[in-house]
């Protein structure tokens, strides 16, 4: 078992749940998740040292051809949407300066008919249609994973998790997805430890 690296030892941890969006600039904040089939996007602006988390799930789906994903596309590009524009706001407000990386998607239930596969196509499109490119990702895969995140310096750690703590992140997501809760529309490299 590997251990964190110092910077992960200390300092303030802030837990990023399903539907959250948090934004710091601090250096000894750290933001955390535990994701199965759901994606967290970190997004931080290199020039100013800020940077944010998110967490979200894309519940349905929907046959239609023209919203491919049905109302929870909406959840998941405000979403993104929330995430970016709280750290231009508190950024440099410049779009280039932002990088952005993604985790999650997993397919940890086979009761979610691969809601995770689904995750994963959506924010590759969402980004690619808003000019943006993931600069790294740890999607996919059949299990959950912990992330840790430091908004400051935009170091980005992940953690595999067993199946145990799987199938407890799984059975959450399956609750979400079966209550389909859809919230309103008003949006350095990874170390595996």
């Amino acid at each position: 078992m590997h251990s964190l690296p110092p910077e992960f030892d200390r300092g303030v941890v802030t837990t990023v749940h399903q539907g959250d969006c948090h934004v710091g600039d601090v250096p000894d904040v750290t933001f955390s998740t535990v994701l199965g089939s759901c994606i967290s996007a970190c997004v931080r602006d290199r020039v100013a040292n800020v940077g944010g988390m998110n967490h979200f799930l894309l519940a349905e789906q929907s046959g239609s051809a023209r919203d491919r994903y049905g109302a929870s596309a909406r959840y998941g590009a405000f979403a993104m949407e929330q995430l970016i524009n709280k750290v231009l706001s508190r950024g440099t407000g410049k779009k280039q300066n932002l990088e952005i990386k993604i985790f999650g998607g997993g397919k940890i239930n086979s009761a979610l008919d691969d809601v995770g596969a689904k995750n994963i196509e959506f924010i590759r499109q969402f980004l690619s249609v808003e000019g943006y490119v993931a600069t790294s990702e740890d999607v996919g895969g059949t299990y959950a994973r912990r992330v840790l995140f430091k908004p400051y310096s935009g170091r980005a750690f992940v953690k595999r998790l067993d199946s145990d703590l799987g199938a407890s992140v799984a059975r959450e997501e399956m609750a979400l997805a079966r209550r389909r809760v859809i919230a309103p529309v008003p949006a350095d490299d990874i170390e595996l430890f």
